[in-house]
């Protein structure tokens, strides 16, 4: 049997925070990016950078899936992975990370889980200068933006960019600057850097890679997406693209009995019962993307949204239709207009029927939305108040 030699280096990924800033209900780390999670696509990276332990703080109850996904990342190097229990701070999981260390390593890098696309020269990078100098060693971007000093809403000077830089992870550290530094930290810092500088030790700068970016909000996630898994080429049911409009029809149903608010027609409902679905169960955007993807003959929902896709478990009617017009765009498509029926005798739709055309036209990219609503006079499921139905007529036109 070949035995793996004992690693110098380690890398302790972060990956046990909430990510409330996503407006998601699982973890951020197990957020999808494409059919594999943000967590996998940062550990892939790290896999492909030099040989090291790799501990992944993971946050408590999602230990399993972050050893799955952390073993099926390392591949034939699986026995160099382990997986802890993060604390109710970064800095509290990062500590976590370091008790799980082996006596071999000699250098540690800090790696935030949410910067999933840093390629692995950064990496490479970071090992090298902390080997050269023995500081600590933080990869970083120069600031492009003009930045202001602020008090309130007054803007009270210009800041000199010039003596800025962003910085980004991995942070790399002799052991024993950061154990020490950790040791005696006595509050909380935004990085690992500033925490070993705290501590009267030298930090130096690398390049940084401008896919190191952190994901934190949405409008993150999209572009992350779009470089983890970009739209690909599709093949339409159509034939040669014709030279008039077309018209598709698209239904969904979904019960009530979801955990979390109710999301419909791109809004979310406080104080009404959630649905049930793979996403966010919302019927009126599920119908829509049915219509489109009918009318340019791209398949059905099930085709790219399905519950294979771990991206979109969770996801609103934004990222549905978003990919959706995406879709159509890259076919020839452009959308002239969808009008959508909801069966259903909760929520009323009535004082809200027009943010949620807003809404809903807004992820479409413009494209106008109506809707009205029908209690079906108490028949059917739907007027018994077991769940929502909705009908979409779209009519998209070649771009």
């Amino acid at each position: 049997m070949t035995l793996t030699p004992t690693p110098r280096i380690a890398v302790v990924v972060v990956a046990a925070g909430s990510g409330t800033r996503l407006g998601l209900d699982v973890p951020k780390a197990f957020v999808g990016l494409d059919e594999h999670t943000i967590l996998r696509h940062a550990l892939r990276c790290v896999f492909a950078a030099p040989a090291a332990q790799v501990v992944v703080v993971a946050p408590a109850g999602r230990e399993g899936e972050a050893l799955t996904d952390a073993r099926e990342a390392a591949g034939d190097r699986s026995e160099l992975v382990s997986v802890v229990t993060g604390g109710a701070t970064r800095q509290a999981s990062v500590a976590a990370g370091l008790h799980a260390l082996w006596p071999s390593v000699e250098v540690v890098l800090i790696h935030d889980a949410a910067r999933a696309l840093t390629p692995p020269e950064v990496f490479a990078r970071v090992i090298d200068a902390v080997d050269r100098t023995g500081w600590g060693v933080v990869p970083a971007l120069p600031v492009v933006d003009t930045i202001k000093r602020v008090d309130g809403d007054r803007i009270v000077e210009a800041v000199d960019r010039a003596q800025l830089a962003a910085a980004q992870t991995p942070q790399g550290f002799r052991r024993d600057v950061l154990e020490t530094a950790y040791a005696v930290a006595s509050q909380e810092y935004t990085d690992d850097a500033a925490l070993v500088a705290a501590a009267g030790h030298r930090v130096a700068i690398v390049d940084g890679d401008a896919h190191g970016f952190k994901i934190t909000t949405p409008a993150d996630l999209d572009r992350a997406r779009a470089i983890a898994a970009p739209v690909a080429p599709v093949e339409t049911g159509l034939g040669p693209r014709p030279s008039g409009p077309r018209v598709g029809v698209g239904t969904d149903v979904h019960a009530f009995g979801g955990e979390g608010a109710l999301w419909l027609a791109g809004l979310e409902w406080p104080g009404e019962p959630a649905l049930s679905g793979h996403s966010d169960g919302d019927a009126v955007a599920h119908a829509i993307v049915d219509a489109l993807l009918s009318a340019a003959g791209l398949g059905d929902i099930g085709t790219h949204f399905g519950t294979s896709r771990p991206e979109f478990a969770g996801a609103h009617a934004d990222a549905f239709l978003a990919r959706t017009r995406a879709l159509l765009g890259e076919a020839g498509w452009s959308i002239a207009n969808v009008a959508v029926q909801i069966q259903s005798n909760r929520p009323k739709l009535a004082p809200r029927r027009a943010e949620a055309e807003a809404a809903l036209s807004a992820a479409l990219g413009g494209a106008p939305v109506s809707l009205s609503a029908t209690t079906t006079d108490g028949l059917g499921f739907t007027g018994a108040g077991e769940g929502v139905q909705a009908f979409a007529v779209a009519l998209i036109q070649p771009a």
